[in-house]
């Protein structure tokens, strides 16, 4: 028995060092030696060294002069995984796609029997749709009560807002959940505020009647009135979520129309803005006057529009950044999100600079 117990004690603890010692560490010997960029988790650094990100991880940005990721339905959370379970007939997915085309989306190829031209936006008619239907605000918190609660929970000062409105019809009233008072807000501001919605400028919430957000909050209305125009197409990856944080890349279909319709001009306004802040202009009137100067000479020596320019130079470094599953033997083209946000910046800095 002592035999058996012996043997049955010498397994174990070889196991344990085989399995728990030995293979770890070749395995960790092999990827630090081998593939040490992977084996950190395909760590981004910046200009600084810093590490900004993975590869692997998708992660959101804000300003429309950077590359957007695909709609996370887990935010973007690395250790994270799940989806909306939202179908075609939600209206919450249908509001979520309307808030992201709505500011960007354009007429496509046949708009001119419409009275339309292709590749204008259809952002001037959805704010003069938006205006001549003063009621259309009540009607589209009657219709979709969920996403008018959605949008009366997702600022606090939206949330602050209309519960004080709510105390203000009677202060002694204890202080309501916003989801249970926000179509009722809605009617009565409808009444108070006709052609007008409720959105946060500089810090307070005032009346607007363009602007994204009704740019994009009315985009499904508008488009459910004007079926029949024709609209550019967009990317598939550009609207539909991915239920997982670990979806760094979009197509490069998606890129360039992000490129096209956002991302270049908002470059340009960029450079402009830092050159100029360089100057420290007395006021609003002088900004725009040295901007205007110096876009007039950077588009002498570049022989061509700035944002041409731009455009130029960032789908050459898409080109030159693109990837494929399998190296191209499968799949389409993909690009990682994080790093060409990072090469841009760096590349049209010394673009620019060069113009000096």
């Amino acid at each position: 028995m002592t035999n058996h117990l012996r043997a049955n004690v010498f397994l174990l603890l070889a196991t344990l060092v085989l399995c728990s010692v030995l293979y770890p560490a070749v395995l960790w010997v092999i990827g630090q030696t081998a593939f040490p960029e992977q084996a950190q988790g395909s760590l981004i650094k910046n200009a600084q060294g810093e590490v900004i990100g993975s590869r692997l991880i998708a992660q959101p940005f804000k300003g429309d002069e950077y590359f957007q990721p695909r709609p996370s339905a887990a935010s973007y959370k690395g250790d994270a995984s799940g989806a909306s379970n939202w179908g075609a007939s939600n209206y919450l997915l249908r509001e979520r796609v309307a808030r992201q085309l709505g500011p960007i989306v354009k007429y496509g190829k046949g708009a001119e029997a419409f009275g339309k031209k292709e590749g204008d936006g259809v952002q001037a008619d959805v704010e003069v749709w938006f205006r001549a239907k003063p009621n259309v605000v009540a009607k589209w918190a009657k219709d979709h009560p969920a996403v008018a609660q959605a949008w009366a929970k997702g600022d606090k000062l939206i949330e602050a807002y209309v519960k004080g409105w709510w105390l203000k019809e009677d202060p002694n009233a204890p202080e309501p959940k916003v989801e249970d008072v926000a179509v009722p807000f809605f009617e009565e501001y409808s009444r108070t505020h006709p052609g007008t919605f409720p959105a946060v400028v500089d810090k307070a919430v005032r009346p607007v009647n363009a602007g994204e957000d009704i740019q994009g909050i009315f985009f499904d209305m508008w488009r459910q009135d004007n079926a029949d125009v024709p609209l550019e197409p967009v990317p598939a990856d550009m609207v539909m979520a991915s239920g997982s944080g670990l979806d760094p890349h979009i197509t490069l279909a998606n890129a360039r129309y992000q490129l096209k319709h956002r991302v270049a001009a908002a470059q340009a306004r960029k450079l402009l803005k830092a050159r100029v802040d360089e100057t420290n202009p007395a006021d609003e009137a002088a900004r725009k006057a040295a901007e205007a100067r110096l876009r007039q000479e950077w588009e002498a020596k570049l022989g061509k529009p700035l944002e041409e320019k731009i455009h130029d130079e960032i789908e050459a470094l898409l080109r030159e950044r693109r990837e494929a599953p399998l190296g191209g033997l499968v799949g389409v083209d993909l690009v990682n999100v994080l790093e060409v946000n990072l090469a841009l910046n760096e590349r049209l800095g010394r673009v620019f600079q060069n113009q000096e």
